[in-house]
């Protein structure tokens, strides 16, 4: 057996703290989160939890993800090799660190308020079961978004105390939002996903995606116009709709062939689209 050191890479690779485009996707959105319900100014406290929190809860969505798609993996050019696959990390050890993570992270909300606390099970039970939502529906990319925004209520609770509507107009919207990049990111296995009967939207929307994609790209805008409206932002925060808007134009052009290598652009493209959400909100909370 080799040495736990030896094994360092396998562990990072299965928590996917090497690549980290699906931390800072999750990151964003809990920013903006905490910007807004802070008023442009969130507690430290606050921040320092939820910075750390997002690492801890990304890292133990990829461990269970892999842990679902153990068998299937294999079967997946891009997914064929991890650790888990291919047996170079054991079921059990993936599940220990799952669930020492989770607990790491409880021990993190604690440090927070009943209510949030109260919220943080949600934020469990859906990292816990959106790995297993692709046996069952052609709607995994949904549970992941309210996976992927349950930090967005959870910001509003650590800062104020209770969800006001814009926390969920701004949950609704990341939801769909998640929708988005994830069907791109969907597309790249969409062939392999065929073949083994991996359920996705990538599959559902077939050759209706990139008009669908554009509808759903569509409507994140007019929800985060509801936000932006009920926050009173101005400016900076209209601005950068604007430009998320130029990059999702961008992104509709990256995946015109629905080729491999353009669909996964596409989906790393959605970085800057959260970049400039979380700047919009930032920038406009600051300003007033």
């Amino acid at each position: 057996m080799p040495s736990p050191l030896a094994r360092l890479p396998d562990f990072l690779r299965l928590t996917r703290l090497d690549r980290p485009i699906g931390t800072w996707l999750l990151m964003w959105p809990t920013l903006a989160a905490l910007w807004l319900a802070g008023d442009g100014l969130p507690t430290r406290h606050n921040l320092i939890i939820f910075i750390v929190g997002v690492y801890i809860m990304r890292a133990a969505g990829c461990v269970i993800n892999d842990y679902a798609d153990r068998h299937f993996d294999a079967h997946v050019k891009r997914t064929h090799d991890r650790p888990l696959a291919t047996g170079r990390i054991s079921e059990r050890e993936a599940l220990t660190l799952f669930g020492v993570l989770l607990a790491i992270a409880f021990v993190l909300v604690c440090l927070t308020n009943l209510f949030t606390i109260m919220l943080s099970f949600g934020a469990a039970a859906l990292a816990a079961s959106y790995p297993f939502m692709k046996r069952y529906t052609h709607l995994p990319q949904v549970v992941l978004g309210a996976a992927f925004g349950w930090s967005i209520p959870m910001a509003f609770g650590a800062e104020q105390g209770h969800v006001p509507a814009v926390a969920w107009w701004l949950f609704v919207a990341n939801i769909v939002w998640t929708l988005v990049y994830d069907t791109w990111y969907a597309m790249v296995d969409r062939d392999d996903d065929l073949k083994i009967g991996i359920k996705s939207t990538a599959v559902l929307f077939g050759r209706m995606d990139l008009i669908i994609q554009g509808a759903l790209q569509v409507l994140m805008l007019m929800l985060l116009a509801v936000v932006g409206r009920l926050a009173g932002l101005d400016g900076f925060y209209w601005a950068a709709l604007a430009a998320i808007a130029i990059i999702f134009v961008h992104q509709q052009r990256l995946c015109r062939t629905r080729s491999r290598e353009g669909c996964f652009q596409a989906f790393l493209n959605n970085h800057w689209v959260g970049i400039l959400l979380f700047a919009g909100i930032a920038l406009a909370t600051w300003q007033a």
